[in-house]
């Protein structure tokens, strides 16, 4: 099945958090979270869960997306947790490998668009990366805010750079208050 039909006529149900970072719509399916989007209005989430699910069943509420929300809130607050929340992710397979080398990068720690590239060996694809990062549905969860410009300097993020930078606040500070094990 091409990554396009992956998942059409599913059943996506979904729940809304409040987190630090503002509202948190969290989806999911049969499979896993399917979505995690941030934003400061309800309706505007839904509409963007409805065009990034286009030919999917959307229900408001549900055991499967309220199974996930606890976890997904945790790391989200706290994102050194280590929290084990199966995933329903949909994108192309290039998209997919950005978001598992993504998912490799620690709480704390950043790593360029080019490394990244790099890493997944497709060094001169960092504006893919980039774009990768941008159809990331699955905000915090895989982390696109640990992605920086080769400077180290915070470019866009699809949640808002403000957001960014308080998720990777929050994981120095996780960081600095770790208990070594």
């Amino acid at each position: 099945m091409s990554a396009a039909t992956r998942g059409a006529g599913a059943e996506i149900e979904y729940v809304f958090r409040e987190t630090s970072l503002g509202l948190a719509l969290i989806a999911a399916t049969g499979l896993g979270v399917r979505a995690v989007l941030l934003g400061d209005d309800r309706a505007e989430l839904e509409a963007d869960l409805r065009r990034r699910s286009a030919g999917t069943h959307l229900l408001a509420g549900g055991p499967m997306a309220d199974r996930f929300a606890d976890s997904v809130v945790t790391v989200i607050e706290s994102p050194g947790a280590e929290v084990a929340i199966p995933l329903d992710l949909q994108g192309t397979d290039f998209q997919r490998q950005v978001w598992d080398a993504l998912m490799r990068i620690p709480a704390g720690a950043t790593a360029s668009y080019g490394e990244i590239a790099e890493r997944i060996g497709a060094p001169g694809a960092v504006r893919a990366v980039a774009s990768a990062c941008g159809a990331n549905s699955v905000a915090v969860v895989v982390p696109c805010h640990r992605a920086v410009r080769t400077d180290g300097g915070l470019a866009g993020y699809r949640w808002g750079v403000e957001r960014k930078r308080a998720l990777l606040a929050k994981e120095a500070a996780d960081q600095l208050t770790a208990v070594p094990r």
